[in-house]
């Protein structure tokens, strides 16, 4: 059997990030990931969903102090996504389920992939 996967990504506002979410949630979408990356000094978050081999992606850009609301009470399991977030990037998420303030991934730096950090404090291949 082939299938052919058919994929979307969408750009959110932020003020519409739950809303968008709620919708994807009541028309039987499943989350698949939340990834952050660090976009030129601001954050990318995409929001990854699927349901019968259609991906669906919403992309919420922000800058490195926006606090953003987390969707743990839509899709509960989501706050492990969020808390990742949180402790690798810095970004703060608000309302998250079982938020573990920092210690859900332990790093001898805090924050180690934050934007606010200057280049030469990443790691680097040797």
């Amino acid at each position: 059997m082939t299938v052919k996967e058919e994929q979307t990504t969408t750009d959110v506002a932020l003020e519409n990030l739950l809303q968008e979410i709620e919708a994807l949630h009541a028309g039987g979408y499943r989350l698949v990931q939340i990834g952050c990356t660090d976009l030129d000094g601001s954050y990318e978050i995409n929001y990854s969903f699927d349901k019968d081999y259609q991906f669906k992606n919403l992309r919420l850009t922000i800058g490195p102090e926006t606090e953003v609301p987390s969707i743990s009470g839509i899709y509960w399991g989501a706050f492990v996504y969020e808390n990742e977030m949180h402790d690798s990037f810095g970004v703060p998420v608000t309302g998250i389920n079982i938020d573990f303030k920092g210690t859900f991934i332990r790093t001898d730096e805090k924050y180690p992939l934050s934007v606010t950090r200057r280049r030469g404090d990443r790691c680097q291949n040797v």
